[in-house]
């Protein structure tokens, strides 16, 4: 995923403000205006880097030095140093906190996604790992984009990326026939239109209708089979992707990729994110070169 610097910058900027408020006023009371420091923002467990490239645009556009140790999307380890920041005291002191959400939080989503890839691929199953749209608020573009530094996809980033019908709109428009109908007529050529189904009778309809894709929705691998059955002997299957979705866990991953769906949508990628374990640590003190005493 591309953004421009400066579009990045404002959206960095924007959960740093957040945090800030109207000052800190910690780092005001106890450290001097004009001291500075050099620091190390250090892993403290093994996992799967993500971040890095937004954190440094961040320390970059508050006049700080960074120097990154690694790159997004590298394994690490525990203790490895991730990057150097130097500058003005209470700059860095003032950005740890959103450096730090930043980083543990795309590598904990990245490092959940290239588990699960890895297992797809150890497994040697087709079906593709992909993110939904449950996200924290304010971090859809971080959180999409670890998934995909982790190896999975990204799914629709927002409402505008696709046409997805749901269940609602369905309800609304009387019926999935009558729903991919409106949604023909009413979108640009450009944008694909998927389905989502709770049943293998609606799915066949999903695709007569002329769907681009179908989202199995909350359906078990038994179901998925006999919707993959249905399909075939219709002449759909093969020419139509397969989504399912709902209740699908780590343990229960390879299980419905048996089923020979193509794609495996998960949203506890991003909903119930486990961050990775990273802390900042000041290692040098001043212009005197006083070092940090460990701990």
């Amino acid at each position: 995923m591309f953004m421009p610097r400066k579009v990045l910058e404002e959206k960095l900027k924007q959960l740093l403000a957040e945090d800030v408020g109207q000052g800190d006023v910690t780092s005001a009371a106890v450290v001097p205006a004009e001291l500075t420091v050099e620091a190390a923002v250090m892993a403290k467990e093994a996992g799967v880097a993500a971040g890095i490239e937004e954190t440094a645009v961040l320390a970059e556009s508050l006049a700080l030095t960074v120097k990154t140790e690694v790159a997004d999307g590298e394994q690490i380890k525990n203790g490895q140093i991730l990057m150097k920041i130097s500058g003005n005291a209470q700059t860095i002191l003032s950005a740890e906190r959103t450096i730090l959400n930043l980083i543990s939080r795309m590598s904990g989503i990245a490092t959940t996604t290239r588990r699960l890839t890895e297992k797809l691929k150890k497994a040697k199953a087709t079906a593709k790992i992909a993110a939904t749209r449950k996200t924290a608020p304010g971090l859809l573009y971080f959180d999409k984009k670890a998934v995909l530094i982790g190896g999975g996809d990204p799914h629709r980033l927002r409402l505008d990326d696709m046409i997805l019908v749901k269940d609602n709109h369905i309800a609304i428009a009387g019926s999935v026939e009558s729903a991919v109908k409106r949604a023909k007529q009413n979108a640009a050529f450009s944008k694909k239109i998927e389905v989502e189904v709770t049943s293998v009778t609606d799915a066949l309809k999903a695709a007569e209708a002329g769907a681009d894709i179908i989202m199995l929705d909350n359906f078990s691998p038994k179901q998925i089979r006999e919707a993959i059955k249905a399909l075939k002997k219709a002449g759909f299957f093969g020419k139509i992707p397969l989504e399912v979705s709902g209740g699908i866990t780590a343990e229960n991953l390879l299980e419905y990729a048996s089923t020979q769906v193509n794609i495996i949508s998960m949203g506890e990628l991003t909903h119930s994110v486990r961050a990775l374990d990273v802390s900042l640590e000041i290692t040098r003190i001043g212009n005197k070169g006083k070092k940090r005493a460990s701990k």
